[in-house]
């Protein structure tokens, strides 16, 4: 039986003439959809009065958001909780009323609708608005891009090492590795409690996607 090295047999160079470099790769990237979520609270000594009260405003807003064009099938339910409330005096618990949060999640593939949503739902009763949230439907194909990105900076970074010893690079990587992958979405935090005097404006920005790698290269002496 022969013993051999791999690496030395097809020519490469031994196995610890290594360079192991990390690459990095990112976009940025114009959004395609958006959503925001609102809510209507409503406060009420019985429980009955208050949960209808509360389904009649919520009602109120879907008919209004339907009416600038939006699907039911982009309105959603995104939370409903019924709270008890109490005060306190001198250590006792004194029961208040209850608190019905509604909050519905509105996606949005027209961006500029989202400031009119906003207004249109704060006109119609919403006295809670918060996660206005811009991002891009086709988020692979932007990180596939990102990670072509990654692997030339890799590339490039263990191409420039090798100049700077006067060795010979082998160009194709050993070991590649994918590491983290991070897509930043823009959030708009806001919270209306009144009814909106001025037309909400709320720009988009851009996204940024990244990619990361690892790579191993190996190198050898010129000839």
């Amino acid at each position: 039986m022969h013993n051999y090295h791999p690496l030395i047999r097809s020519g490469l160079a031994p196995k610890d003439h290594l360079i192991k470099v990390s690459g990095e790769g990112e976009l940025a990237i114009s959004p395609d959809s958006a959503s925001v979520n609102i809510g209507v609270i409503t406060d009420g000594k019985q429980l009955i009065a208050a949960q209808r009260q509360n389904s009649l405003e919520v009602t109120k807003v879907i008919d209004a958001l339907t009416a600038l064009g939006i699907s039911k099938n982009n309105i959603q339910t995104f939370d409903y909780r019924i709270e008890s409330m109490y005060d306190y005096d001198q250590g006792k618990q004194i029961f208040r009323g209850y608190k019905i949060t509604h909050i519905l999640q509105i996606k949005l593939e027209d961006l500029s609708l989202v400031g009119k949503v906003v207004d249109t739902a704060v006109q119609n009763g919403v006295n809670f608005v918060s996660n206005v949230q811009f991002t891009v439907k086709n988020k692979d194909a932007f990180y596939k891009q990102a990670l072509v990105l990654a692997v030339n900076n890799a590339t490039d970074k263990a191409k420039t090492i090798a100049r700077s010893l006067n060795v010979e690079l082998i160009p194709i990587p050993s070991v590649i590795v994918e590491g983290g992958s991070t897509v930043q979405p823009i959030f708009n935090q806001l919270e209306t409690f009144v009814k909106a005097s001025t037309s909400t404006q709320l720009e988009p920005g851009q996204i940024i996607i990244k990619a990361e790698v690892i790579a191993e290269f190996h190198f050898k002496p010129f000839q």
